[in-house]
């Protein structure tokens, strides 16, 4: 899980840049896409989500999910993956790169550590 902050407002409100990372991000890390991207406009709640975009992309190995917040300069990504070895750094750098993060928070949670060996009979 990533939440980065202090990005570039155009970047984050650009709904062409949020599917070209949902496309681009599972081809790099060597993932299966199960089906095509898919990307929202979620309008301003008048609370307190300023609105932004919401996509995701579902993978054979579960899925990528992006929440953009452009008037807050702020995205939240899910990489939720059964892969072992995933490289978290390789992840962190590119979303920062891609909408100019000046600030990462990350946290890592390690799922399945007593996943079945067989199948149940």
């Amino acid at each position: 899980m990533i939440d980065g902050y202090g990005g570039n407002k155009d970047k984050l409100n650009d709904k062409s840049l949020v599917l070209r990372c949902l496309t681009e991000l599972p081809q790099q890390l060597g993932m299966r896409p199960l089906s095509q991207p898919e990307v929202f406009l979620a309008e301003d709640n008048g609370i307190k989500d300023p609105g932004g975009w919401s996509g995701y992309v579902i993978i054979v190995e579960s899925h990528i999910s992006i929440h953009t917040f452009p008037g807050r300069g702020f995205v939240s990504i899910d990489l939720y993956t059964c892969r072992n070895g995933l490289d978290a750094q390789f992840v962190s750098e590119y979303f920062s790169q891609v909408f100019e993060l000046k600030d990462l928070e990350t946290n890592f949670v390690k799922r399945g550590t007593r996943y079945p060996k067989a199948n149940i009979a």
